[in-house]
């Protein structure tokens, strides 16, 4: 008998859900469109919505999982909001002041086969669309940016935080020369 995901160490939920890459899907952006559509209509306060993550960047290998960013005013009353969220079939993973992360597609048995990351954030904390939007627009540092995953994939396979820590300097770095290189764009 499986133990429900709630039960779970951090370190069973690692082993049954390992990361791994693929090279790219186009199904990717099927599948987060369909998905977006689904929050668009339970979310009536979104500001924003958008795909982001190494999946809305079609030259990378990437981990199969959808990250999807919504961005609500100031004013929205998070608690509600997660209400909303958990209502299309999310589970909140953590929470701060100022963002809330859930998952979907994750059960006893292992990932379904559409599995998606939702991170709540109130509108202008939108860093991750400067950092995809620099993959996006320099093929050389989406490249530079897959080799790293490429290389501690294996390292972490089952220590997610782990390889989150290690491209974080990456990322840091690429997401201030976008914020530089787009000031505005998304103000």
């Amino acid at each position: 008998m499986n133990k429900n995901l709630a039960d779970m160490s951090l370190e069973e939920l690692w082993q049954l859900f390992p990361i791994f890459l693929t090279p790219h899907r186009p199904c990717w952006k099927d599948w987060y469109d369909e998905e977006a559509e689904r929050l668009q209509k339970a979310l009536p306060q979104l500001e924003r919505i958008s795909h982001i993550g190494s999946t809305a960047v079609p030259t990378i290998w990437a981990k199969p999982i959808i990250d999807i960013l919504l961005e609500v005013p100031q004013y929205a009353d998070f608690d509600l909001v997660q209400e909303q969220i958990e209502q299309c079939g999310y589970l909140c993973m953590s929470q701060t002041a100022s963002r809330r992360s859930f998952n979907k597609g994750y059960t006893e048995n292992g990932f379904v086969e559409r599995v998606f990351h939702l991170h709540l954030c109130h509108q202008g904390d939108h860093d991750e669309l400067y950092f995809r939007d620099y993959l996006l627009d320099h093929a050389d540092i989406a490249k530079a940016y897959e080799t790293l995953k490429l290389q501690l994939w294996k390292k972490y396979e089952h220590d997610r935080d782990g390889y989150t820590a290690a491209k974080s300097d990456f990322i840091s770095l690429f997401t201030a020369k976008a914020k530089y290189e787009y000031k505005g764009r998304y103000e």
